[in-house]
């Protein structure tokens, strides 16, 4: 398969992990104990730095950067899939970044989550090490 149609791959995965990610990330319906854990996430308050802070806060912030960078690397790919071969075979920091990346975040997700951002980020980082390889190989494989 070409780099370009396993980048766009890629960028579709990364939107859908987006949005399960943005929608879940907040959800604690249904999760026995979690009432617990969450109203105190929200009531314990702190000053950080000249600002008074809940737990809830770092965690609700923290779950939104990883949006804001999930969103990018799913543009990012999208991007790689318009670039020529040629031009994909020059950026190896880019190619092999964004797919040792993505490997550390499927080993984080398989560490630390549940099965669906384990598998999406499997498929994903499938996707770009198998891209990034393919790109190395520059104008062989042509554009779709």
């Amino acid at each position: 398969m070409k780099p370009s149609i396993l980048y766009r791959i890629a960028s579709v995965l990364l939107v859908l992990f987006t949005i399960g990610h943005t929608v879940g990330f907040q959800q604690t319906a249904g999760m026995i104990g979690a009432d617990t854990v969450v109203g105190l996430m929200h009531s314990v308050r702190f000053p950080v730095q000249g600002f008074q802070r809940t737990y809830w806060d770092f965690y609700v912030g923290f779950g939104l950067f990883v949006t804001v960078f999930l969103l990018f690397s799913a543009a990012l790919c999208w991007g790689l899939a318009t670039a020529s071969p040629d031009v994909l075979a020059r950026m190896p920091a880019a190619t092999w970044g964004l797919a040792i990346c993505f490997a550390a975040v499927t080993i984080l997700s398989w560490a630390y989550f549940f099965l669906a951002p384990g598998i999406f980020t499997t498929l994903i980082t499938a996707c770009l090490v198998t891209a990034a390889l393919r790109a190395g190989k520059g104008g062989s494989e042509g554009r779709v």
